[in-house]
């Protein structure tokens, strides 16, 4: 359940309500919003339910308790209804702009990371993406430099002042990544390794969580749940395209999924247009559609040269396209009321 205090709750009425929450045996989740405090309580079994609220209620300085009927009760919407906005180095995630993230599949070389870093954020973007760590469905394809591919983002960050944003495999590698990157990503195939979503929501660093291939909402959500109930809050979902009997794409973008996060969840989501089509030609049009649809922010694989790109070249944007792109969403996402 949610429990929501009145806007001049003090610090002592909140700290007695915690102990209170705590002593019952509950876990217990603390927001602090600019004009109120909610509490999320974990752990009440339904037979208290209705006997907790009556109490709750009765107290002079709780505005209101909520029922939570959900499995997520964290990341679902009633736990922050204003949204939840991320601060990365000074980048904002949510609210009423739209965060670009771009760069390559994989770091190659420092001479092409550096290279695509330097203009993606001539282009507009406001973090770069890498992938240090790769997995691949193939245990003979390239897998990644790791931490050397960890450095070399880490120089072109300290050169364009761009945070970094690469993906964390192994609950072995999290403090290794953790030293370099900005963002962690969970990608599609860790979705619901819960073992991982539990390493990074102790981090207290912020996290990107891919949906699973072929999972629903209501799964994607319960495996934000994981990383939040370990006191980590600053979650990114990013729609990145489900399997379905369709060949001719990679994936199949679910356009839904935007406004259904919206309604169900606090947290900002992302589009990757790039593992949604495995085209570069299709590319275009689904950021420019997920933009309408409400998207915070995009993902998009970027490469100097994409036909001789080690990893995913057919889905990159060569410099040219990204240009034109860059441009191309800017009036959408005016459209919409977001700032780029």
């Amino acid at each position: 359940m949610i429990i929501v205090l009145q806007p001049d709750a003090t610090e002592e009425q909140q700290e007695a309500l915690l102990a209170d929450l705590k002593a019952r045996g509950y876990g217990v989740h603390c927001s602090r919003g600019v004009e109120r405090t909610i509490v999320g309580v974990i752990g009440t079994p339904e037979r208290d339910k209705d006997g907790l609220i009556e109490h709750f209620e009765s107290l002079p300085y709780v505005e209101r308790v909520i029922p939570i009927l959900k499995p997520y009760k964290l990341v679902g919407k009633a736990f922050r209804p204003e949204g939840t906005v991320l601060n990365v180095r000074g980048v904002q995630i949510g609210g009423g702009t739209l965060c670009v993230m771009a760069g390559p599949c994989t770091v190659e070389s420092a001479e092409m990371l550096l290279e695509t870093a330097r203009f993606v954020k001539k282009m507009g973007a406001h973090i770069l993406r890498g992938g240090a760590f790769k997995p691949s469905t193939s245990p003979y394809s390239f897998h990644g430099l790791g931490e050397e591919g960890l450095k070399i983002l880490q120089e072109a960050s300290l050169e364009t002042g761009l945070p970094i944003i690469t993906e964390v495999m192994d609950t072995r590698d999290v403090e290794l990544v953790g030293r370099y990157t900005d963002i962690f990503q969970i990608g599609t195939r860790n979705m619901t390794n819960f073992s991982l979503l539990r390493e990074v929501g102790n981090t207290r660093k912020p996290v990107m969580l891919k949906r699973g291939w072929a999972s629903t909402i209501e799964e994607w959500l319960q495996a934000a749940e994981y990383i939040a109930s370990q006191g980590n809050y600053e979650i990114i979902l990013c729609e990145r395209g489900i399997r379905t009997f369709e060949t001719y794409t990679r994936n199949t973008f679910d356009l839904n999924a935007i406004p259904a996060i919206k309604e169900l969840s606090h947290l900002p989501i992302f589009a990757d247009p790039s593992h949604a089509t495995g085209k570069r030609s299709l590319v275009p049009a689904i950021t420019l559609g997920a933009v309408a649809a409400g998207v915070d922010g995009l993902i998009i694989e970027v490469h100097p040269n994409p036909e001789k790109a080690v990893k995913d070249g057919p889905q990159s944007l060569s410099f040219e396209q990204f240009g034109q792109l860059m441009q191309a969403v800017r009036p959408v996402a005016e459209a919409v009321g977001k700032r780029l």
